[in-house]
């Protein structure tokens, strides 16, 4: 199993490697009076990862007072 996700992991690097030289063309992202201007690439995976964070943070808040309802 270990090299199955090993396999997975590298070919999701690899496609992840792909997208970003194929996706080189800035972009400005505005919010309120910030904005940013970066790859394309380097935003999409800055959204993934906040995504990411925010979820992870989200369901851990979510799965914690149902552990205590159910604990007693």
């Amino acid at each position: 199993m270990k090299t199955v996700n090993t396999i997975i992991a590298v070919v999701l690097l690899i496609v992840l490697a792909v997208f970003a030289v194929q996706n080189t063309g800035a972009v400005t992202v505005s919010l309120l009076n910030w904005s940013l201007t970066a790859p394309f690439a380097l935003v999409a995976i800055g959204v993934y990862v906040l995504g990411m964070l925010t979820g992870t943070s989200l369901w851990s808040a979510l799965r914690r007072p149902m552990r205590d309802r159910h604990k007693g």
